[in-house]
């Protein structure tokens, strides 16, 4: 069957969805040769597959791709979210249980950050919920040390501009305060790389806890950390719904 089947998806796609191996892993095994499309190697990660080819990895054809999922997870403080650190810190995938397929993050969770994590088996569904035009708010119960500044954190609601990054609308409040330690509830949509913890900072408060309670309409609720739970598929259908995107749409 010709690489360039009518349509299809990319072959490095199919094999993440799979769950035989991420994109990137996918590439390097293109690049050497273990990959063929009905008996075919294949030499370039942008090739595409038909619904009904049949691909193979070392001679062993893969199953059939998974319908997506999506799963909720209380991350603990101390983990990083990805699939091999570096550094030799423990990560997230290595303590989630060995009954899910193999997932990836929405969005990530600093080291030292704590609660509600999406997981999806489905590359391209965490893609879309990832974007900011999705316009789904992340929550966050926040404790800082300092003297908290009520004209400051209502300033944020106009966006902050910190050492040349600039941040979108944030929405902080104080929910609790005892002695010099404030809790916060802080919302945001765009999330980019410790944002929280830079603004905090900004305004002259040290970030000792960051808890995310809420990713758009997915909640952490009462879910113990460590654990781990599937979002019903009739409730994700109607979520992706209301985005415009089609869980089963493999485009």
């Amino acid at each position: 069957m010709s690489a360039a089947a009518d349509g299809g998806e990319r072959i490095a796609k199919r094999l993440s969805r799979a769950g035989v191996c991420s994109r990137r892993e996918a590439e390097r095994w293109i690049a050497e040769g273990r990959i063929a499309i009905d008996g075919k190697k294949v030499t370039e990660p942008g090739t595409r597959v038909a619904d009904d080819a049949i691909v193979t990895v070392d001679g062993k054809p893969i199953a059939a791709p998974a319908a997506a999922s999506l799963w909720r997870y209380n991350k603990p403080r101390g983990l990083v979210v990805t699939h091999k650190d570096e550094k030799g810190r423990p990560t997230v995938f290595e303590r989630l249980p060995k009954s899910l397929p193999r997932v990836v993050s929405v969005g990530r969770l600093d080291l030292t950050s704590e609660g509600l994590l999406l997981l999806t088996n489905d590359g391209a569904l965490a893609r879309t919920l990832e974007l900011p035009s999705t316009g789904w708010v992340r929550r966050y119960r926040v404790r800082v040390y300092g003297d908290v500044d009520e004209k400051a954190l209502a300033a944020l609601e106009r966006g902050i501009t910190v050492e040349g990054v600039r941040y979108g609308p944030i929405r902080a409040r104080r929910e609790s305060a005892k002695a010099s330690n404030t809790w916060l509830l802080v919302s945001l949509a765009e999330g980019k790389n410790r944002e929280i913890r830079k603004v905090m900072e900004h305004l002259g408060l040290k970030v000792s806890r960051l808890i995310r309670v809420a990713y758009g309409p997915f909640q952490l609720g009462s879910l113990p950390e460590g654990e781990v739970a599937r979002v019903a598929g009739k409730v994700l259908a109607e979520q992706l719904g209301q985005l415009g995107h089609d869980a089963d749409r493999r485009r």
